[in-house]
């Protein structure tokens, strides 16, 4: 049994949707954002089952990067957004890599993916946080763990699946830009402030890749592609160049953004969301170029 958890926790039913779906009906851009981890939405429900306050639980958050992609937004790309936080699921995991620790009953171990982030206590429900210990008070229902995956994980995936077809059906092409944050880098000097991930390679054709890291070199930042971040569940699940849909992960440095405290908008606010901005563009106008990119 995981430290922290006895028991079984009593589900729970939060009303609001787990995200929100953000642009033109018609796609403007074949640009689709994904922001998995800046849901705040913390139920009454869910913080009496953490043992942990809520300010610790937004320490899981890539936080505010739903706001870090409102110029972004200015270039016609849609977006879709967690609302519901990371510490109830993580949208960036399969389904399946669960923590059999926190679950009760057990689940069937043939049905589960276990993984470094499992072990690490960072599955699907996060288990614990560095630092501070488990999480849950008493074991998770097995039930409220397929509540979530039905009700939060997958309609975000098939919000994902529906946008980037869309854009693929309008433009032949389409582009999941799946944004995060990293913790900051300062201990060593000279490190990326923006980590591209494609899976090396796999995710996204390279003349997109350099697309996006142009744009962020010319603004100003420095990057690194797959090290130490190459991309994750959602990269992976959504990437299909074969297929003419394309997927990269960023990863932007919170100091750059956040204020001393890493809670509120700093100075860099803006200068952070005209990058993003500017990878949109960048990406839409090189996949849109004739002949650029196509499905082999």
């Amino acid at each position: 049994m995981a430290a922290g958890v006895e028991d079984i926790e009593t589900p729970f039913r939060p009303s609001a949707p787990g995200f929100a779906r953000i642009g033109p009906d018609t796609p403007a851009s074949p640009v689709v954002l994904s922001v998995p981890h800046a849901g705040r939405d913390y139920s009454p429900e869910l913080l009496r089952a953490s043992r942990l306050s809520q300010r610790q639980l937004e320490t899981l958050e890539d936080r505010y990067v739903d706001r870090l992609i409102w110029r972004a937004l200015g270039t016609g790309a849609v977006a879709i957004v967690a609302r519901r936080p990371r510490a109830e699921i993580d949208l960036n995991r399969d389904e399946r890599e669960i923590d059999t620790a926190i679950v009760a009953p057990p689940l069937p171990i043939g049905a589960l993916v276990q993984s470094a982030r499992t072990r690490g206590g960072l599955g699907l429900i996060p288990a614990r946080i560095t630092g501070a210990g488990g999480i849950w008070r008493h074991r998770i229902d097995g039930n409220e763990v397929t509540r979530r995956i039905a009700e939060v994980h997958q309609p975000y995936h098939a919000a994902l699946a529906d946008a980037l077809g869309q854009a693929r059906r309008r433009f032949g092409v389409a582009i999941l830009l799946d944004c995060h944050s990293m913790p900051p880098r300062r201990d060593t000097p000279g490190q990326a402030e923006i980590v591209f991930g494609d899976l090396h390679g796999t995710a996204i054709a390279p003349e997109l890749l350099d697309a996006a890291v142009a744009a962020a070199e010319r603004a100003g930042f420095k990057t690194a592609s797959n090290i130490p971040y190459a991309g994750g569940y959602i990269t992976s699940r959504h990437g299909r160049p074969s297929a003419g849909v394309h997927a990269l992960q960023i990863e932007i440095d919170r100091s750059l953004y956040l204020g001393e405290d890493m809670r509120e908008p700093g100075d860099g606010f803006e200068r952070t969301a005209h990058l993003l901005k500017e990878v949109a563009a960048a990406l839409a106008a090189r996949a849109i170029e004739p002949q650029a990119i196509a499905a082999e």
